[in-house]
């Protein structure tokens, strides 16, 4: 089974504001980056999607696969079974549900672990996907967070 190591980073230049996550992913001798930007968005739909994409982005399944995210937010949601609970009650009261829904949909098809890092600490490959994140939301033509958009009062 492939052995996957995953940087992820968010950030979002105002709380909501222009956005973009970065991603370092690391197999073997493979390294790959990947970031993206939106308009309108939140640092923590930002952290939450950068996970989405670098699971999905994974071409076997499942894989063993460990995270490396700054994020609390997602790292906790996950490693102590919250987002869990939050499926029976249909995520009743929970921001983002659209990109946890999206989460569920991916997560169960690999071994998946979260790690935890200080971030802005001199973690470099952390540093690196906040470059790769902040270069994003500095971008012109920015994409649309549609869902955010539509629905800023439960992101």
């Amino acid at each position: 089974m492939p052995q996957i190591t995953i940087y992820t980073d968010g950030s979002a230049k105002g709380n909501p504001g222009p956005g973009g996550y970065g991603i370092v992913l690391i197999s073997g001798k493979f390294r790959k980056e990947v970031s993206e930007g939106f308009k309108h968005t939140t640092n923590n739909r930002m952290e939450l999607l950068s996970v989405i994409v670098a699971l999905e982005m994974l071409k076997q399944q499942p894989s063993d696969v460990v995270i490396y995210t700054d994020s609390k937010y997602v790292a906790d949601a996950v490693e102590k079974g919250w987002v869990f609970k939050w499926v029976k009650t249909n995520f009743k009261n929970k921001k983002n549900s659209d990109l946890w829904k999206r989460f569920l949909l991916i997560y169960p098809k690999h071994n998946v672990k979260f790690q935890w890092v200080k971030g802005h600490a001199g973690n470099p490959l952390n540093e690196r996907c906040d470059r790769l994140a902040f270069a994003a939301a500095s971008q012109e033509n920015l994409n649309v967070d549609r869902w955010f958009e539509e629905n800023q009062d439960q992101a």
